[in-house]
């Protein structure tokens, strides 16, 4: 019988790559948010997790309280370059996903490009001063301080998928 390889070297050479760099807050265009009316960012205060991990561009979000249901709209795709401004990730229209204390599962709508390839994020754990991204059966962490600002989107994708 013929195996088949693996994708998990793939995937492992590919996040050990992406996120052995450190994040430069300074090199990554952010603006302020305010928190004092209801908002998408207010919101992901209130799970638990930083501001950073939307865009500055939502226009409006919805939330089932029981089911932990989300949904983001961003009005356009966005597009942002992570420090030291080698990778892009690109956010759909729409952030789609399910948040509980902590946890953002069932993630759909943020994809970030590597290794000659568009991944997409599927959940993100909050994990003491850190967060948790995951891609399929790899995960990866960052220091959370790296996400306390929305970063500017730059404009949209422009590769092709």
């Amino acid at each position: 019988m013929e195996k088949k390889a693996s994708r998990f070297p793939l995937l492992l050479s590919f996040f050990l790559v992406f996120f052995s760099f450190p994040y430069l807050s300074s090199s990554v265009k952010t603006i302020p948010i305010s928190l004092d009316e209801p908002s998408a960012y207010k919101e992901l205060k209130n799970w638990g997790f930083p501001i950073g991990l939307l865009p500055a561009n939502v226009k409006d979000y919805s939330l089932n309280r029981t089911t932990g249901e989300f949904s983001v709209s961003l009005g356009d795709q966005c597009q942002i370059t992570l420090p030291p401004d080698n990778y892009v990730a690109t956010y759909k229209r729409t952030v789609t996903g399910r948040v509980a204390e902590g946890k953002i599962g069932q993630l759909d709508g943020i994809e970030v490009w590597a290794i000659f390839k568009w991944w997409s994020i599927t959940g993100i754990k909050a994990s003491g001063e850190n967060l948790v991204f995951e891609v399929g059966m790899v995960s990866a962490k960052f220091p959370t301080k790296n996400f306390d600002e929305s970063p500017v989107c730059e404009g949209t994708s422009s590769a092709s998928r």
